[in-house]
């Protein structure tokens, strides 16, 4: 076995001392994301009813490019008709991210959003607050 040159040993130590040092520099933090499927656990009145399924049900999904929002409720005054929404309006709104939690009003409805991990907050100043759960 022939023993390491000088220009070998100084390159394997360099090739060392570079794996020692990648692996010491910390890896950026993922940006937290909302894509997903959500359903409703639960919504709070403001006289302090807690409502949840069958009473309310919903089911939310985010992709990159669509957000798909259901939800059904029974009320006192059954039998208004179903009303659907189906205009393409759009429109922005300032998006607050803090560590894994994100934060935003939602643009067409009352609601301001909180998510966190796999749970999401909706809460309309006075209506309710919805707990959401994502499952999938």
């Amino acid at each position: 076995k022939q023993p390491h040159s000088p220009l070998q040993f100084w390159l394997l130590s360099g090739m060392l001392i570079i794996l020692v040092l990648c692996s010491a520099v910390p890896v950026p933090a993922q940006t937290p994301s909302i894509e997903g499927t959500y359903q409703l656990v639960s919504r709070k009145l403001p006289d302090g009813t807690v409502q949840s399924p069958p009473n309310i049900m919903g089911a939310l999904t985010y992709t990159k490019t669509h957000r798909n929002f259901n939800v059904i409720w029974k009320e006192a005054q059954d039998g208004k008709e179903i009303v659907y929404n189906l205009s393409r309006p759009t429109q922005s709104v300032p998006v607050k991210v803090e560590g894994k939690r994100i934060q935003f009003k939602l643009p067409f409805d009352p609601p301001s959003v909180v998510f966190e991990g796999d749970k999401m907050t909706a809460t309309a100043e006075g209506q309710f607050v919805d707990i959401w759960e994502k499952i999938q």
